[in-house]
């Protein structure tokens, strides 16, 4: 664990004093909370929605096969034409 210093308007210090007191905890566990849940949470959030796409349109019928229509747009004479 790493200390830091933070400086705070004095409403926030004493919205934080207001709620460490109710929840018999300190400042600086709410603000690691707070940290935890805006940052860190967030991005395992994300990473589970990307593993959870993976595969999803595998088993599809209804889009043509990928290596095929790959290789329809690399038939193209695009570059040919751009180099003349």
């Amino acid at each position: 664990m790493k200390r830091t210093q933070l400086y705070m308007d004095d409403e926030v210090w004493k919205a934080l004093q207001i709620r460490a007191k109710q929840s018999k905890s300190t400042i600086s566990e709410l603000v690691r909370q707070a940290v935890r849940e805006k940052y860190l949470d967030k991005k395992a959030e994300r990473r589970e929605a990307m593993l959870s796409a993976i595969g999803l349109w595998k088993n599809r019928i209804d889009l043509p096969d990928t290596e095929t229509y790959v290789r329809a747009l690399r038939d193209d004479d695009r570059l040919t034409r751009i180099l003349k």
